[in-house]
């Protein structure tokens, strides 16, 4: 019996339309100049509502939630006014919002932010230091709660893997790409250490993301918006229980498998016998 937390497929046809009506250089660019300004707009105008309901919600929700919510909902907007992209979210969503996750996904471009801010429930970020720089959405990142780190700094790594320890015990998932940057060419890369050493020390449950079609709606490099037809589906949770640190490298290779088996069946493609490639120290 279909899961009726399922969001249903889209037929083909939908898709196909739309590469033949976009994908061609004169429409990308004006289409990506549309979304573009688009984006900029709704920006503009979910700043001030972002900031009115974390000033309301202060005095009780120090986790931020609300805040951090409505500022994911800003991607759905932006989503249903460009004409470039189509996003859907399928598998088992999860029944409790508030039951915190060490959310981890494959990175295929800047799009699969996007994607993924379109799951029914919140999840603070791993960001690089760089975004809370942004105006207007550098300031509802921390109004939201997100986590800034500094690649390569130690001590950034410690005061980030501290915050995410204190979102999950104020019952609220992170969010973390374990590849650690953008693929370059839209496959998935190995895994680092981090988002799994989090969830073995707090005893919190991996749960895995597997993103399709956000390497084509952006690739790295190119300011022009694709055509694409994207995907993020809500894989089953991988428990922590009883886990040591003995078991990260276990842990990590599994997630790895079951997202890599994840994406080549979203692309119809056969599955991997790999046990997955050794990660890196985060």
């Amino acid at each position: 019996m279909p899961d009726p937390n399922t969001a249903p497929a889209t037929t083909s046809a939908a898709p196909s339309r739309r590469h033949q009506w976009f994908d061609n250089a004169v429409a990308r660019t004006v289409l990506s100049i549309w979304a573009w300004i688009v984006l900029v707009v709704v920006i503009i105008v979910w700043t001030p509502m972002v900031f009115l309901v974390w000033l309301v919600t202060l005095p009780f929700d120090r986790g931020h939630y609300a805040a951090g919510y409505l500022f994911r909902k800003l991607t759905v907007v932006h989503q249903v006014l460009n004409p470039l992209w189509t996003f859907r979210c399928t598998g088992t969503m999860i029944t409790d919002p508030r039951r915190p996750y060490v959310v981890v996904a494959n990175h295929q471009s800047f799009v699969d932010i996007l994607l993924i801010s379109h799951l029914p429930w919140e999840m603070k970020w791993l960001s690089k230091q760089h975004f809370f720089r942004f105006p207007l959405v550098g300031w509802m990142m921390r109004m939201a709660g997100d986590i800034r780190l500094v690649r390569g700094e130690r001590d950034s790594v410690i005061q980030a893997m501290a915050a995410c320890k204190d979102r999950l015990q104020k019952k609220t998932s992170v969010m973390i790409f374990p590849e650690g940057t953008r693929s370059r060419d839209g496959e998935l890369k190995a895994f680092k250490d981090g988002a799994f050493r989090l969830a073995i020390e707090n005893q919190v449950p991996i749960l895995p993301l597997a993103v399709n079609g956000a390497y084509d709606a952006m690739v790295k490099g190119d300011w022009r918006f694709g055509v694409s037809h994207a995907e993020v589906r809500v894989l089953e949770p991988i428990s922590t229980e009883g886990l040591t640190l003995d078991d990260l490298p276990a842990l990590r290779d599994r997630t790895h498998q079951v997202i890599a088996d994840a994406v080549h069946d979203m692309r119809g493609l056969p599955r991997t016998d790999e046990s997955g490639p050794t990660g890196e120290a985060a």
